[in-house]
């Protein structure tokens, strides 16, 4: 594999998925409406709209720390993670997700290059299993990360990037680290980091003014055009 000769190369790559590299067609608000229901929270009553509402602004939090936030005490946030887990594993099961365009042949441009791409979800290693599982890419990356790997908290906080970084050993800075993502909480823990590149896709969640008011570098149509970015940067 032909190395890189650039003097600052971006050699590890952190990608996040639902919403980035993977389409899943709002399955996070049917899955959590789902698991709501199950602990009590009636469908169309202002209790549902209003927990709904900060799923929707949370997207790319961990989200176990969304159910700690929406009802309060462990054992009821556990029993809602859970249930969300099998609604949503049980949707992906039933075909609902597919790649984001151009996603997996940017992540084959990038490793073909000689970088390192670590893809990372707020969902739990169960669900970020079954999504892999469902688009055949279980050894498309030479790593997958979900907020237990990482001590325990996801985004916004840095953790799930620095512990690519310190596990792949992929560049000698965190500075060399690209990271990219559709949500507010994912440029916030780029920033937070160190990383050289943030970017923001607006294939997600969140549009350009959330993306750039909470520090992405660049704001980009869509995953697929990451390689040129990355490449105008070490030109």
């Amino acid at each position: 594999m032909k190395k890189l000769t650039t003097r600052n190369p971006h050699n590890l790559i952190v990608l996040d998925m639902a919403g980035t590299t993977v389409a899943d067609g709002g399955l996070v608000e049917q899955a959590f409406s789902a698991a709501a229901g199950r602990l009590g929270v009636e469908p169309g009553s202002a209790d549902h709209a209003e927990k709904l509402d900060y799923v929707r602004a949370t997207m790319g939090e961990s989200k176990i720390s969304v159910f700690r936030h929406l009802f309060g005490d462990e054992d009821r946030a556990q029993q809602a993670n859970t249930a969300f887990e099998v609604a949503y594993g049980e949707l992906v099961d039933g075909g609902r997700i597919a790649p984001i365009p151009g996603a997996r042949e940017a992540i084959e441009r990038l490793r073909g290059e000689g970088r390192t791409v670590v893809l990372s979800t707020g969902f739990a290693r169960t669900t970020q299993d079954a999504i892999l599982a469902a688009l055949g890419w279980q050894d498309l990356v030479a790593l997958t990360l979900c907020p237990a790997d990482a001590g325990g908290r996801g985004r916004p906080y840095p953790d799930m990037v620095l512990a690519a970084f310190l596990r792949t050993g992929a560049v000698d800075g965190v500075q060399q680290t690209v990271v990219a993502g559709d949500t507010s909480y994912d440029m916030l823990s780029g920033v937070r980091s160190g990383a050289g590149i943030v970017a923001g896709v607006l294939t997600g969640a969140h549009d350009k003014d959330q993306l750039t008011r909470h520090g992405a570098t660049h704001v980009l149509g869509s995953v697929a055009e990451l390689p040129d970015l990355i490449a105008r940067a070490e030109a």
